[in-house]
Protein backbone atom coordinates (compact mmCIF):
# COMPACT_ATOMS: atom_id res chain seq x y z
CA UNK A 1 0.00 0.00 0.00
CA UNK A 2 1.54 3.46 -1.26
CA UNK A 3 1.10 6.13 1.65
CA UNK A 4 3.31 8.98 2.08
CA UNK A 5 4.60 11.89 4.67
CA UNK A 6 4.55 14.59 2.51
CA UNK A 7 1.43 16.77 1.06
CA UNK A 8 -1.24 16.05 -2.21
CA UNK A 9 -2.85 19.00 -3.00
CA UNK A 10 -5.11 18.08 -5.92
CA UNK A 11 -7.70 20.86 -5.30
CA UNK A 12 -6.56 22.95 -7.72
CA UNK A 13 -9.84 23.83 -9.39
CA UNK A 14 -10.61 25.80 -5.75
CA UNK A 15 -7.52 27.11 -5.21
CA UNK A 16 -3.47 26.62 -6.42
CA UNK A 17 -0.69 27.05 -4.36
CA UNK A 18 1.22 30.32 -5.06
CA UNK A 19 4.71 30.16 -6.89
CA UNK A 20 7.97 31.22 -5.11
CA UNK A 21 8.18 34.16 -7.70
CA UNK A 22 4.70 35.68 -7.49
CA UNK A 23 5.34 35.31 -3.61
CA UNK A 24 8.20 37.26 -4.16
CA UNK A 25 6.91 40.02 -6.18
CA UNK A 26 4.04 40.40 -3.72
CA UNK A 27 6.17 41.26 -0.96
CA UNK A 28 8.12 43.09 -2.73
CA UNK A 29 5.69 45.38 -3.44
CA UNK A 30 3.95 45.10 -0.39
CA UNK A 31 7.69 46.05 1.49
CA UNK A 32 9.41 48.41 -1.53
CA UNK A 33 7.00 50.05 -4.36
CA UNK A 34 4.04 50.28 -2.05
CA UNK A 35 2.82 53.57 -2.90
CA UNK A 36 -0.66 54.18 -3.86
CA UNK A 37 -0.77 53.87 -8.00
CA UNK A 38 -3.11 56.94 -8.58
CA UNK A 39 -0.25 59.18 -6.37
CA UNK A 40 1.28 61.33 -8.30
CA UNK A 41 4.99 61.45 -6.58
CA UNK A 42 7.66 58.59 -7.66
CA UNK A 43 6.56 56.43 -5.38
CA UNK A 44 3.07 56.06 -7.01
CA UNK A 45 4.57 56.25 -10.26
CA UNK A 46 6.32 53.25 -9.23
CA UNK A 47 3.69 51.22 -8.84
CA UNK A 48 1.46 52.75 -11.05
CA UNK A 49 4.18 51.15 -13.21
CA UNK A 50 3.47 47.93 -12.24
CA UNK A 51 -0.05 47.73 -12.42
CA UNK A 52 0.23 48.69 -16.06
CA UNK A 53 2.79 46.23 -16.71
CA UNK A 54 0.92 43.50 -15.27
CA UNK A 55 -2.33 44.69 -17.47
CA UNK A 56 -0.55 44.65 -20.60
CA UNK A 57 0.90 40.89 -19.86
CA UNK A 58 -2.50 40.05 -19.48
CA UNK A 59 -3.82 41.95 -22.32
CA UNK A 60 -1.14 40.30 -24.68
CA UNK A 61 -2.16 36.53 -22.97
CA UNK A 62 -5.45 36.99 -24.77
CA UNK A 63 -4.86 39.14 -28.01
CA UNK A 64 -6.19 42.17 -26.59
CA UNK A 65 -5.89 45.80 -25.86
CA UNK A 66 -4.48 46.38 -22.56
CA UNK A 67 -7.14 49.61 -22.38
CA UNK A 68 -9.64 46.20 -22.04
CA UNK A 69 -8.46 44.86 -19.49
CA UNK A 70 -9.86 45.91 -16.01
CA UNK A 71 -8.67 44.22 -12.58
CA UNK A 72 -11.13 43.00 -10.04
CA UNK A 73 -10.82 41.22 -6.80
CA UNK A 74 -11.95 37.90 -8.43
CA UNK A 75 -14.01 35.74 -10.46
CA UNK A 76 -16.99 36.10 -8.28
CA UNK A 77 -16.76 40.24 -8.60
CA UNK A 78 -15.98 39.94 -12.43
CA UNK A 79 -19.03 37.82 -13.14
CA UNK A 80 -21.20 40.33 -11.35
CA UNK A 81 -20.16 43.15 -13.00
CA UNK A 82 -20.17 41.56 -16.35
CA UNK A 83 -24.21 39.74 -15.83
CA UNK A 84 -25.15 42.43 -13.75
CA UNK A 85 -23.42 45.57 -15.44
CA UNK A 86 -24.40 44.42 -19.29
CA UNK A 87 -28.42 43.69 -18.10
CA UNK A 88 -29.07 47.28 -16.38
CA UNK A 89 -27.27 48.74 -19.00
CA UNK A 90 -29.03 47.35 -21.47
CA UNK A 91 -32.34 47.18 -20.42
CA UNK A 92 -34.04 49.49 -22.97
CA UNK A 93 -33.29 46.98 -25.94
CA UNK A 94 -34.59 43.80 -23.95
CA UNK A 95 -35.01 42.03 -20.43
CA UNK A 96 -34.04 38.63 -21.56
CA UNK A 97 -30.53 36.86 -20.20
CA UNK A 98 -29.49 33.53 -21.11
CA UNK A 99 -27.48 31.11 -19.67
CA UNK A 100 -27.02 27.46 -18.58
CA UNK A 101 -28.25 25.65 -15.39
CA UNK A 102 -24.69 24.50 -14.25
CA UNK A 103 -22.75 28.08 -14.00
CA UNK A 104 -20.82 29.20 -11.07
CA UNK A 105 -22.98 30.77 -8.19
CA UNK A 106 -21.58 34.09 -9.17
CA UNK A 107 -23.38 33.74 -12.20
CA UNK A 108 -26.74 31.80 -11.58
CA UNK A 109 -26.99 33.98 -8.43
CA UNK A 110 -26.38 37.12 -10.33
CA UNK A 111 -28.89 36.27 -12.64
CA UNK A 112 -31.46 35.57 -9.56
CA UNK A 113 -30.94 38.89 -8.66
CA UNK A 114 -31.82 40.30 -12.40
CA UNK A 115 -35.08 37.86 -12.22
CA UNK A 116 -36.22 40.18 -8.79
CA UNK A 117 -35.42 43.49 -11.25
CA UNK A 118 -38.14 42.35 -14.01
CA UNK A 119 -35.71 40.33 -16.36
CA UNK A 120 -36.85 37.09 -18.06
CA UNK A 121 -33.99 34.70 -17.24
CA UNK A 122 -33.29 31.41 -19.60
CA UNK A 123 -31.35 28.47 -17.79
CA UNK A 124 -30.47 26.21 -20.50
CA UNK A 125 -30.65 22.31 -19.99
CA UNK A 126 -26.84 20.13 -20.09
CA UNK A 127 -26.84 16.52 -21.02
CA UNK A 128 -25.22 13.96 -19.15
CA UNK A 129 -21.87 15.64 -19.00
CA UNK A 130 -22.51 18.99 -18.28
CA UNK A 131 -22.55 20.05 -22.18
CA UNK A 132 -25.06 22.89 -23.27
CA UNK A 133 -26.35 22.45 -27.24
CA UNK A 134 -25.74 25.15 -30.06
CA UNK A 135 -29.65 24.04 -31.05
CA UNK A 136 -30.58 25.20 -27.66
CA UNK A 137 -28.65 28.45 -27.38
CA UNK A 138 -29.71 29.08 -30.58
CA UNK A 139 -33.77 28.38 -30.03
CA UNK A 140 -33.59 30.66 -26.48
CA UNK A 141 -31.64 33.86 -28.01
CA UNK A 142 -34.89 36.42 -29.77
CA UNK A 143 -35.16 39.94 -30.15
CA UNK A 144 -35.48 40.85 -26.54
CA UNK A 145 -31.83 38.99 -25.61
CA UNK A 146 -29.47 41.68 -24.16
CA UNK A 147 -27.21 38.91 -22.87
CA UNK A 148 -25.76 35.58 -23.20
CA UNK A 149 -23.26 34.08 -20.17
CA UNK A 150 -22.09 30.57 -20.80
CA UNK A 151 -19.09 29.26 -18.57
CA UNK A 152 -15.99 28.26 -21.03
CA UNK A 153 -15.36 25.66 -18.75
CA UNK A 154 -17.48 24.24 -16.15
CA UNK A 155 -15.90 23.63 -12.83
CA UNK A 156 -16.94 20.53 -11.31
CA UNK A 157 -17.16 18.38 -13.96
CA UNK A 158 -14.14 20.13 -16.40
CA UNK A 159 -16.99 20.18 -19.50
CA UNK A 160 -15.59 22.62 -22.26
CA UNK A 161 -18.61 24.33 -23.54
CA UNK A 162 -19.02 25.60 -27.13
CA UNK A 163 -18.03 29.30 -26.54
CA UNK A 164 -16.40 29.55 -29.88
CA UNK A 165 -19.45 29.24 -31.47
CA UNK A 166 -21.44 31.16 -29.52
CA UNK A 167 -21.50 35.08 -30.88
CA UNK A 168 -21.85 33.08 -34.41
CA UNK A 169 -25.71 31.75 -33.06
CA UNK A 170 -25.97 35.39 -31.94
CA UNK A 171 -25.40 37.11 -35.19
CA UNK A 172 -27.33 34.08 -37.04
CA UNK A 173 -30.51 35.01 -34.96
CA UNK A 174 -29.88 38.77 -35.61
CA UNK A 175 -29.47 39.55 -32.26
CA UNK A 176 -27.88 42.28 -30.34
CA UNK A 177 -27.28 40.71 -27.52
CA UNK A 178 -23.50 40.84 -25.19
CA UNK A 179 -21.76 37.31 -24.86
CA UNK A 180 -19.66 37.13 -21.75
CA UNK A 181 -17.63 33.82 -20.80
CA UNK A 182 -16.82 32.98 -17.51
CA UNK A 183 -13.20 32.03 -18.57
CA UNK A 184 -12.01 31.14 -14.64
CA UNK A 185 -11.23 27.59 -15.06
CA UNK A 186 -10.04 27.90 -18.83
CA UNK A 187 -7.73 30.42 -18.47
CA UNK A 188 -3.91 29.58 -18.12
CA UNK A 189 -5.03 25.62 -19.10
CA UNK A 190 -6.57 26.40 -22.88
CA UNK A 191 -5.74 28.86 -25.57
CA UNK A 192 -8.04 32.32 -24.15
CA UNK A 193 -7.64 34.66 -27.26
CA UNK A 194 -10.45 37.00 -27.11
CA UNK A 195 -10.31 36.90 -31.07
CA UNK A 196 -11.30 33.29 -31.22
CA UNK A 197 -13.71 33.71 -28.56
CA UNK A 198 -15.55 36.50 -30.11
CA UNK A 199 -16.68 37.05 -26.92
CA UNK A 200 -17.36 40.68 -25.63
CA UNK A 201 -16.69 40.03 -22.22
CA UNK A 202 -14.29 37.83 -20.44
CA UNK A 203 -13.77 37.08 -16.82
CA UNK A 204 -10.76 35.02 -15.40
CA UNK A 205 -9.13 34.95 -12.06
CA UNK A 206 -5.86 34.83 -10.12
CA UNK A 207 -5.82 31.90 -7.31
CA UNK A 208 -6.66 29.38 -10.40
CA UNK A 209 -3.30 29.74 -11.82
CA UNK A 210 -0.66 30.66 -8.88
CA UNK A 211 -1.36 33.85 -7.86
CA UNK A 212 -3.26 35.26 -4.88
CA UNK A 213 -6.56 35.53 -4.13
CA UNK A 214 -8.61 38.51 -4.12
CA UNK A 215 -7.04 39.53 -7.38
CA UNK A 216 -8.76 38.74 -11.23
CA UNK A 217 -9.46 40.67 -14.10
CA UNK A 218 -12.08 41.36 -16.89
CA UNK A 219 -11.69 41.80 -20.89
CA UNK A 220 -14.66 44.17 -21.85
CA UNK A 221 -14.57 44.25 -25.46
CA UNK A 222 -14.17 48.53 -27.07
CA UNK A 223 -17.38 49.44 -27.52
CA UNK A 224 -18.76 46.89 -24.89
CA UNK A 225 -20.84 49.27 -22.50
CA UNK A 226 -21.61 48.11 -18.95
CA UNK A 227 -23.32 49.89 -15.71
CA UNK A 228 -20.50 50.15 -12.92
CA UNK A 229 -20.91 47.99 -10.00
CA UNK A 230 -19.75 50.32 -7.36
CA UNK A 231 -18.93 53.85 -7.78
CA UNK A 232 -16.42 56.48 -6.03
CA UNK A 233 -13.01 57.35 -7.87
CA UNK A 234 -11.51 57.78 -11.57
CA UNK A 235 -9.48 54.83 -11.50
CA UNK A 236 -10.06 52.24 -14.35
CA UNK A 237 -11.91 54.55 -16.40
CA UNK A 238 -14.46 54.55 -13.97
CA UNK A 239 -15.74 50.79 -14.57
CA UNK A 240 -14.09 49.53 -11.51
CA UNK A 241 -12.94 52.80 -9.78
CA UNK A 242 -11.19 52.24 -5.98
CA UNK A 243 -7.63 51.88 -5.19
CA UNK A 244 -5.96 49.17 -7.14
CA UNK A 245 -4.43 46.50 -5.29
CA UNK A 246 -1.13 46.90 -6.74
CA UNK A 247 0.49 44.20 -4.81
CA UNK A 248 -2.10 41.32 -5.95
CA UNK A 249 -2.23 42.73 -9.36
CA UNK A 250 1.58 42.39 -9.86
CA UNK A 251 1.62 38.93 -8.82
CA UNK A 252 -1.62 38.29 -11.16
CA UNK A 253 1.15 39.91 -13.86
CA UNK A 254 3.91 37.23 -13.10
CA UNK A 255 1.98 34.19 -12.72
CA UNK A 256 0.86 35.13 -16.09
CA UNK A 257 3.92 35.41 -17.16
CA UNK A 258 5.28 32.15 -15.86
CA UNK A 259 2.15 30.07 -18.00
CA UNK A 260 3.85 27.45 -19.90
CA UNK A 261 1.87 25.57 -23.03
CA UNK A 262 3.34 22.68 -22.89
CA UNK A 263 1.94 22.01 -19.17
CA UNK A 264 -1.58 21.53 -20.97
CA UNK A 265 0.01 17.59 -22.25
CA UNK A 266 1.53 16.78 -19.22
CA UNK A 267 -1.70 17.77 -17.38
CA UNK A 268 -3.96 15.21 -19.93
CA UNK A 269 -1.03 12.44 -19.46
CA UNK A 270 -1.84 13.00 -15.45
CA UNK A 271 -5.86 12.53 -16.26
CA UNK A 272 -5.14 9.56 -18.73
CA UNK A 273 -3.10 7.88 -15.77
CA UNK A 274 -6.12 9.02 -13.52
CA UNK A 275 -8.73 7.50 -15.53
CA UNK A 276 -6.67 4.28 -15.52
CA UNK A 277 -6.50 3.75 -12.07
CA UNK A 278 -9.99 4.38 -11.52
CA UNK A 279 -11.18 1.84 -13.73
CA UNK A 280 -8.97 -0.74 -12.03
CA UNK A 281 -11.20 -0.11 -8.75
CA UNK A 282 -14.20 -1.82 -8.37
CA UNK A 283 -17.57 0.87 -7.81
CA UNK A 284 -16.11 3.83 -9.62
CA UNK A 285 -17.77 5.47 -12.31
CA UNK A 286 -16.13 8.16 -13.92
CA UNK A 287 -18.68 11.47 -14.25
CA UNK A 288 -16.44 13.85 -16.17
CA UNK A 289 -16.68 13.82 -20.22
CA UNK A 290 -14.15 11.82 -22.11
CA UNK A 291 -13.39 15.13 -23.61
CA UNK A 292 -13.33 17.33 -20.43
CA UNK A 293 -10.62 20.17 -19.38
CA UNK A 294 -7.59 17.60 -18.80
CA UNK A 295 -7.48 19.76 -15.40
CA UNK A 296 -10.47 18.29 -13.69
CA UNK A 297 -11.85 15.04 -13.38
CA UNK A 298 -14.87 14.23 -11.09
CA UNK A 299 -15.41 10.68 -10.27
CA UNK A 300 -17.95 8.53 -7.55
CA UNK A 301 -16.97 6.12 -5.30
CA UNK A 302 -20.56 4.48 -4.86
CA UNK A 303 -22.14 3.53 -1.79
CA UNK A 304 -19.31 5.93 0.20
CA UNK A 305 -20.80 9.49 0.83
CA UNK A 306 -18.39 12.18 -0.85
CA UNK A 307 -17.91 14.40 2.87
CA UNK A 308 -16.99 11.39 4.43
CA UNK A 309 -14.03 10.43 1.64
CA UNK A 310 -13.12 14.05 1.63
CA UNK A 311 -12.18 13.80 5.63
CA UNK A 312 -10.66 10.56 4.87
CA UNK A 313 -8.13 11.22 2.09
CA UNK A 314 -7.44 14.50 4.00
CA UNK A 315 -6.42 12.87 7.20
CA UNK A 316 -3.71 11.14 5.38
CA UNK A 317 -2.36 14.54 3.40
CA UNK A 318 -4.43 14.16 0.65
CA UNK A 319 -6.54 16.93 -0.50
CA UNK A 320 -9.58 16.73 -3.13
CA UNK A 321 -12.91 18.00 -3.15
CA UNK A 322 -16.66 17.35 -3.12
CA UNK A 323 -17.53 19.55 -5.89
CA UNK A 324 -17.30 23.73 -5.83
CA UNK A 325 -15.57 25.29 -3.10
CA UNK A 326 -18.14 28.31 -3.16
CA UNK A 327 -21.09 25.68 -2.34
CA UNK A 328 -19.39 24.83 0.93
CA UNK A 329 -20.39 21.48 1.41
CA UNK A 330 -23.52 21.95 -0.05
CA UNK A 331 -25.43 18.74 -2.67
CA UNK A 332 -24.10 20.07 -6.39
CA UNK A 333 -26.94 21.65 -8.11
CA UNK A 334 -24.86 21.09 -11.21
CA UNK A 335 -24.41 17.07 -11.02
CA UNK A 336 -27.95 17.27 -10.32
CA UNK A 337 -28.61 19.39 -13.65
CA UNK A 338 -26.32 17.11 -15.64
CA UNK A 339 -28.62 14.56 -14.58
CA UNK A 340 -26.72 12.54 -12.28
CA UNK A 341 -29.01 9.99 -9.89
CA UNK A 342 -28.61 10.99 -5.95
CA UNK A 343 -26.37 7.75 -5.79
CA UNK A 344 -23.60 9.31 -7.90
CA UNK A 345 -24.12 12.74 -6.88
CA UNK A 346 -24.05 12.31 -3.03
CA UNK A 347 -20.52 10.54 -3.77
CA UNK A 348 -18.74 12.50 -5.89
CA UNK A 349 -15.13 13.52 -5.62
CA UNK A 350 -13.44 16.17 -7.92
CA UNK A 351 -9.63 15.67 -8.58
CA UNK A 352 -7.82 18.84 -9.92
CA UNK A 353 -4.48 19.02 -10.90
CA UNK A 354 -1.97 21.60 -11.26
CA UNK A 355 1.80 22.01 -12.90
CA UNK A 356 2.95 20.66 -9.30
CA UNK A 357 1.15 17.13 -9.54
CA UNK A 358 2.98 13.88 -10.32
CA UNK A 359 1.74 10.41 -11.27
CA UNK A 360 3.19 9.22 -7.82
CA UNK A 361 0.31 11.68 -6.53
CA UNK A 362 -2.63 9.41 -8.18
CA UNK A 363 -0.82 6.34 -7.77
CA UNK A 364 -1.12 7.24 -3.58
CA UNK A 365 -4.93 8.89 -4.14
CA UNK A 366 -5.56 5.18 -5.80
CA UNK A 367 -4.42 3.02 -2.72
CA UNK A 368 -6.08 5.47 -0.43
CA UNK A 369 -9.53 5.02 -1.81
CA UNK A 370 -8.68 1.16 -2.22
CA UNK A 371 -8.02 1.71 1.37
CA UNK A 372 -11.00 3.67 2.22
CA UNK A 373 -13.58 0.93 0.14
CA UNK A 374 -12.21 -1.27 2.98
CA UNK A 375 -13.11 0.87 6.05
CA UNK A 376 -15.86 3.63 5.23
CA UNK A 377 -19.53 2.07 5.84
CA UNK A 378 -21.80 2.65 2.67
CA UNK A 379 -24.53 5.08 3.06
Amino acid sequence: MIFTNREIYLDNSATTKVSRTVADTVYDMMVNEYGNPSSLHSKGLEAQHRVEKARSILAESIGADSREIYFTSGGTEGNNLAVIGTALRRRKTGNRIVTTSTEHSSVMEACGYLEKQGFEVVYLPVDRYGAVSEESIYEAVNEKTVLVSVMYVNNELGTIQPVERIKRIIKRKNSQAVFHTDAVQAFGKLPVRAGKLNADIITVSGHKIHAPKGVGAIYIKKGTLITPRQFGGEQQSRIRPGTEAAALIAGLGQAVSEIEADTISAINELNAYLRKRLSEIDGTVINSPENALGYVINFSVTGKKSETMVHFLAERGIYVSSGSACAKGKQSYVLKAAGLDKGLSDTAIRVSFSKYNTTQDIDALAEAIICAKGIIADI
